[in-house]
């Protein structure tokens, strides 16, 4: 490769780095080696132009994108956390209407979740207006004011009402980390960085 052909590979490394600038130093380091290594084997080995090569990768700015969602989404998918999967999905949800839909399903999760526990807690200060009520045309489960519900409705589980919302808290608590898991990692799998797909393809060629 001549000096002009380096120079243009040092600017485009040069700008991704600067992109990448909030990811750990390794991450960085990482993905600036492989796209050095993949541009420049793609010219010397398939003799394809250096313009169509980055043509094909993208503007540095877009392709740091691309690789800052998939560091924080492969994060999430091997993490129980559900503050760190809310992120991964806000980060998605910024890209596109499918990323929306992931992160509006795992707040649904979580809130569910959370808002179970905590009226298991406060059925021991308010047990008069936590629990099950039922009546005609009435099922309901949680925390009410008196006023709020028909007289003829009346609980039925109370003070059993208090392991019963703690195991269902926990249960959709689970249920969307899990599920927030397996759904981030298809998405991730589909969504890789071009180089990184690239790269994959590359290799399995050579197995």
């Amino acid at each position: 490769m001549n000096t002009n052909t380096e120079q243009q590979i040092d600017t485009y490394l040069r700008t991704l780095r600067e992109c990448l600038a909030n990811m750990t130093v390794a991450d960085r380091e990482e993905i600036i080696r492989e796209i050095s290594v993949h541009i420049r084997e793609s010219i010397e080995e398939a003799g394809a132009n250096l313009g169509v090569v980055l043509a094909r990768l993208g503007p540095a700015e877009q392709l740091a994108t691309q690789y800052t969602d998939d560091v924080v989404v492969r994060r999430a998918v091997v993490s129980i956390s559900p503050l760190r999967i809310l992120h991964a999905t806000l980060h998605l949800a910024r890209r596109g209407v499918e990323g929306v839909i992931l992160f509006l399903v795992a707040m649904f999760g979580y809130a569910s979740g959370i808002g179970l526990i905590l009226s298991a807690l406060l059925k021991s200060f308010y047990p008069r207006e936590t629990g099950l009520w039922v009546g005609p045309h009435i099922f309901d489960f949680g925390f009410h004011t008196s006023a709020a519900f028909d007289p003829t409705a009346h609980e039925v589980l109370g003070w059993l009402y208090i392991p019963i919302a703690l195991a269902l808290g926990g249960l959709f608590l689970w249920l969307t980390t899990h599920s927030m898991r397996w759904l981030l990692s298809k998405m991730r799998t589909r969504k890789q960085p071009l180089a990184a797909n690239t790269i994959t393809a590359q290799t399995v060629a050579l197995v």
